[in-house]
């Protein structure tokens, strides 16, 4: 497993040593090394300094499995682990689409979701104000009761 800061993923680190997973952590020099197998000493803060370490690794377990020779350059650039778009959709073609019109089924199904979402959240808002307004009513005969004055 590996994790790019132990801090904010100890929980992580923790389980994976009950269950004898060999970790490797991007350490900074204020991160918590408990539970980490191997430590890369790099910065863990910077979007791209991550990328580089990563593409790094990924490059070293091409060469150990054989995959990669050490005299070749890599022709993956460290660009494309920096500057990927994780929001690109795949292209739906033409031919996936049912004749009997599967698409326009999904979009009444679809709409038919959003209809009942939009009446449960107002439903739950009327709820919530009648119960603030009830915690609010005993709370003043709390202090009503009590003696206090304002």
């Amino acid at each position: 497993m590996i994790v790019c800061d132990p801090r904010a993923d100890y929980q992580a680190l923790k389980e994976a040593s009950y269950m004898n997973i060999p970790t490797i952590s991007l350490a900074d020099a204020d991160s918590p090394l408990a539970y980490c197998d191997v430590a890369i000493p790099c910065n863990n803060k910077g979007r791209q300094s991550i990328a580089l370490v990563i593409w790094m690794l990924a490059r070293e377990v091409l060469y150990l499995r054989g995959e990669l020779d050490r005299s070749k350059e890599w022709d993956v650039m460290v660009d494309l682990f920096m500057f990927r778009e994780f929001d690109d959709k795949k292209p739906v073609a033409a031919d996936d689409e049912d004749a009997d019109g599967a698409p326009e089924e999904e979009e009444a199904a679809d709409d038919a979701v959003k209809d009942t979402m939009k009446k449960v959240a107002g439903e739950d808002a009327d709820e919530d104000e009648e119960e603030d307004d009830e915690a609010d009513e005993a709370w003043n005969k709390g202090n009503q009761t009590a003696g206090y004055s304002k």
